[in-house]
């Protein structure tokens, strides 16, 4: 009888930590999550004068084929990343954002705007 009893309490914890794990994944995704097309323009220095990338963000970090990309979008929106060696920062609010970055070419530094939008 007693068996019984623990037995119940340990197969009805195990239940409900294995349905805790099932949902975990979704609570994972940040809002921003997707494939991101992002227009970079330069404003100053002798960068190219505009560019074009898509990039995926998936759980807050982005990514991007062929990129050095190191970067995170918060909850909030909030971005900061580095690509090739340029640093940007801005904001995001539902299905676009933008912000400013900075680099260098041929060790020149360069700065400019871009603006991002949600495929």
């Amino acid at each position: 009888m007693r068996y019984n009893r623990i037995r119940k309490a340990f197969l009805g914890c195990t239940l409900v930590g294995a349905a805790g794990l099932a949902v975990a994944p979704a609570v994972a995704q940040t809002p921003y999550d997707g494939l991101w097309n992002v227009t970079i323009v330069t404003k100053s220095g002798t960068c190219e004068p505009s560019a074009h990338s898509t990039l995926t963000v998936a759980d807050g970090r982005i990514s991007a084929p062929g990129a050095e990309v190191s970067g995170t979008i918060g909850r909030e929106g909030l971005v900061r990343v580095s690509i090739n060696g340029a640093y940007a920062n801005g904001q995001l609010s539902g299905n676009a954002g933008g912000g400013k970055w900075n680099g260098a070419s041929a060790g020149v530094p360069c700065s400019g705007r871009w603006e991002a939008s949600r495929q």
